[in-house]
């Protein structure tokens, strides 16, 4: 089953550009090969105020989301050190 995968508006223009060219590489196959195909499985749940989230390690980084049908909506890719402070104003 493949999964339609959508991103927040702040992923776009903030997280991405901020990234390495090696990170972007990293982060993009393992959106392609993991959140794709199989996001229930590869991601890990989060819990308190992210309680219906998930997250996704790509080394340092975390890519955070949320499953819903067939969709998987990415809220955040960020190092690991600033994520969870600043999902606060990207969650719904």
């Amino acid at each position: 089953m493949t999964y339609i995968i959508t991103y927040h508006e702040d992923v776009v223009k903030d997280d991405i550009s901020k990234l390495s060219n090696i990170y972007k590489i990293k982060i993009k196959k393992a959106i392609q090969n993991k959140l794709s195909t199989q996001p229930e499985i590869f991601g890990k749940p989060l819990r308190k105020s992210l309680k219906n989230y998930r997250k996704l390690r790509v080394d340092q980084y975390r890519i955070i989301f949320r499953i819903k049908n067939k969709h998987v909506m990415i809220f955040a890719i960020m190092h690991r050190s600033i994520v969870y402070k600043k999902m606060d104003s990207r969650i719904m």
